[in-house]
């Protein structure tokens, strides 16, 4: 298995929580330079009803996907998986059980911001810094919807929609390891505008919320599937932990696997088509435990002979076996120092 991790380019928390005066609400707080990611849901904490929401969103670089890909640095398409890894940070609050969250791609662009503050969202972008927040997506641009704007569609592939998924939380303090493979490649194909994940509650989870008109109340998402609980409060670390191995990535995994005919190598048959007779051999020269190339042996022909087994194989018979005319040397090669091949 090979893997090449990409590490985020940016991330944020945006959230419509309130302040610490329980009647202002942050969304023009902006966390963007934070070391932790954070995702709730709170009910009821400044009315009976009211309700509080952070999403998370962190964006990755689809373009040094396909440059790697290009360059043949990974694999092609359907030869690699794509895994979303967000990693748990401990902390001292309630933590959350049994719930799930939406890993879901953002449909427009947005900034990262420079706040730091988490507690009493004084880090205020409003109108005139650059950096997203629960209301806005950049300097003076709004989303369409409180809260970031994100691909909702039924997924096909190749007709440009954006797949959906969710992550399960058991315990609570899990790390996000999930495979969106079908996202990467959409983007990395060009189909859509890569805008990273959006990370919150479903809709079921999230807080409970009905406005009489059924619309949107400001900063209060209409929600008459939520929760009347709370889901307080799941964190991660983000791009800008000192923790340099907990920082989000997305990690391409690849079975890099050589393998070779030797289990099932056969001599030659007149009874199998010719592409059946073609056999490959990997060996390696390995001194004092590292692969070595063999003097005199560069990237030409390499020449072997092959033997029978005994009666009960426990040494080669003899003379050896005569090879047909066209398989009278091997076609072989080096892969890598040490690493050589032959057909035939």
């Amino acid at each position: 298995m090979s893997i090449k991790k990409y590490k985020a380019t940016k991330d944020n928390t945006i959230t419509n929580a309130y302040g610490i005066d329980l009647s202002t609400r942050a969304t023009g707080s902006n966390m963007g330079a934070a070391d932790i990611l954070e995702v709730f849901s709170i009910y009821g904490s400044q009315t009976t009803s009211s309700v509080e929401l952070s999403r998370a969103l962190i964006e990755f670089p689809i373009d040094a996907i396909s440059s790697d890909r290009t360059a043949g640095t990974i694999p092609t398409s359907g030869s690699v998986r794509f895994y979303l890894r967000v990693f748990n940070a401990r902390h001292s609050e309630q933590l959350p059980e049994n719930f799930t969250a939406n890993v879901v791609a953002v449909s427009q662009s947005w900034q990262e911001g420079i706040g730091l503050d988490m507690e009493t969202y004084e880090d205020k972008t409003k109108d005139s810094v650059n950096g997203s927040n629960w209301a806005n997506r950049t300097k003076a641009a709004a989303w369409a919807k409180s809260g970031g704007d994100y691909h909702s569609s039924s997924y096909v592939s190749g007709s440009g929609k954006m797949p959906t998924y969710t992550f399960t939380f058991e315990k609570g303090n899990e790390d996000i390891d999930l495979d969106v493979t079908a996202a990467v490649e959409e983007w990395a194909y060009g189909n859509q505008q890569n805008y990273g994940f959006g990370i919150f509650l479903t809709a079921s989870q999230e807080g409970y919320f009905s406005n009489s008109s059924g619309l949107d109340e400001g900063a209060v998402l209409q929600n008459t599937e939520g929760q009347t609980t709370s889901c307080y409060t799941k964190r991660f670390f983000s791009r800008s932990s000192e923790f340099f191995f907990k920082r989000p990535v997305l990690e391409a995994r690849w079975d890099s696997r050589k393998t070779d005919n030797r289990g099932s190598f056969y001599y030659s048959s007149s009874l199998a088509p010719s592409e059946d007779n073609l056999n490959t051999l990997y060996f390696y020269n390995y001194i004092r435990g590292q692969l070595k190339n063999i003097p005199a042996i560069g990237t030409g022909q390499i020449f072997v002979s092959i033997y029978s087994g005994s009666a009960n194989d426990t040494a080669p018979a003899v003379p050896k076996l005569a090879l047909s005319k066209h398989h009278s040397t091997a076609n072989g090669g080096v892969l890598a120092a040490g690493d050589f091949f032959v057909t035939g």
